[in-house]
């Protein structure tokens, strides 16, 4: 399986400011991956998507696989400290 992500650049700055799993979830969806798709492309399982997507989870190894997937930096899917 193979997809490419190569339109997120433009979608990256629509990421809400909100929390960590809503981000995750926002940056999954521009691109038009399922949960299933994600967890294909970054090695996670799809429970363990569903956990950072529920707010249940910020392994920082596993938001990396994620940002690295998505082709966004970290920072996109981190929220802003204030």
């Amino acid at each position: 399986m193979s997809i490419s992500p190569s339109h997120i650049g433009e979608q990256a700055s629509l990421l809400p400011a909100g929390n960590i799993a809503d981000r995750v979830r926002a940056a999954r969806e521009a691109v038009g991956y399922s949960i299933e798709d994600l967890a294909v492309t970054c090695g996670l399982t799809s429970v363990e998507i569903n956990e950072i997507e529920s707010g249940g989870d910020h392994d920082p190894a596993k938001l990396k696989r994620i940002a690295g997937a998505l082709q966004v930096p970290i920072s996109e899917l981190l929220p802003a400290e204030v």
